[in-house]
């Protein structure tokens, strides 16, 4: 038989029971603090390893565009220079050949590449094979242009003072000149002083350079033609327009518009 217990042992029972489950109580709640906080602090991650990006360089073969023979290699092109890094490395290489002077292309019977063209847009491989001409002797657009009309310019005048030289003196001096002479003198210049001028404050030119020869191909045209309208507007014996002052006038506004 079960005997039952008395009411003092009865609450120490129920007292000690009770600290149990306390100290139960406790340490769940410490070990869901604890699991918490391991949470909220993330995974431990090792420090991260550094990886060094490694850079394509491109090697540019450059070939004699008649007879296919290698001239020489550009070794260690990065991948963001342009054509004309590539020219000035080929200088340096060959310093016969300054950059405005060389011609690439990327086939033989191909178009000139441009300055401006990434040379990483070429490439198929890691060797890219261009094609070399000999543009000849060049000369900036600037100076073709400030050589081109100052010619006129300077021509005109010679013509105008008279020179001894290109006519006679004495039948200079005798005879007198039209205002439409000094009319004509003044829109000359002035025309050709409006295009030295747009070319160093005005114009924008989308290539750097040009051929010597077109230089003196345009020289020749500009400056013949010069002289052989000022011979005759300026000779002594020189008579003005057949319809008098309305046919300066006309010409004269015609030029202005």
């Amino acid at each position: 038989r079960r005997q039952k217990p008395s009411t003092p042992e009865r609450k120490r029972d129920l007292a000690a029971h009770g600290g149990a489950l306390s100290m139960s109580h406790n340490g769940t709640r410490s070990f869901f603090n604890f699991s918490q906080l391991v949470l909220s602090a993330g995974h431990l991650r090792s420090p991260p390893v550094l990886k060094h990006s490694k850079v394509t360089y491109f090697e540019v073969e450059i070939l004699d565009v008649q007879s296919k023979k290698q001239i020489c290699i550009v070794d260690k092109v990065p991948p963001s220079s342009t054509l004309l890094d590539v020219k000035h490395k080929f200088h340096k290489a060959c310093p016969q050949w300054y950059p405005s002077r060389v011609g690439l292309q990327l086939e033989r019977n191909g178009p000139y590449l441009k300055d401006s063209i990434n040379i990483q847009s070429l490439a198929v491989s890691s060797i890219i094979t261009l094609y070399f001409t000999d543009l000849g002797q060049q000369v900036s657009w600037t100076t073709f242009f400030l050589t081109e009309y100052t010619g006129p310019l300077l021509i005109y005048l010679l013509f105008y003072i008279r020179l001894s030289t290109i006519y006679d003196q004495v039948e200079s001096t005798k005879n007198f000149r039209h205002p439409v002479v000094h009319l004509a003198c003044f829109c000359h210049c002035l025309h050709y002083i409006r295009h030295l001028l747009e070319t160093l404050f005005v114009h924008k030119f989308s290539g750097g350079h040009t051929p010597l020869k077109n230089m003196i191909k345009g020289c020749a045209f500009y400056w013949g033609f010069t002289s052989w309208i000022a011979y005759y507007i300026n000779h002594p014996r020189y008579t003005p327009p057949s319809f008098g002052h309305r046919q300066v006038s006309f010409a004269a506004l015609a030029f202005l518009v």
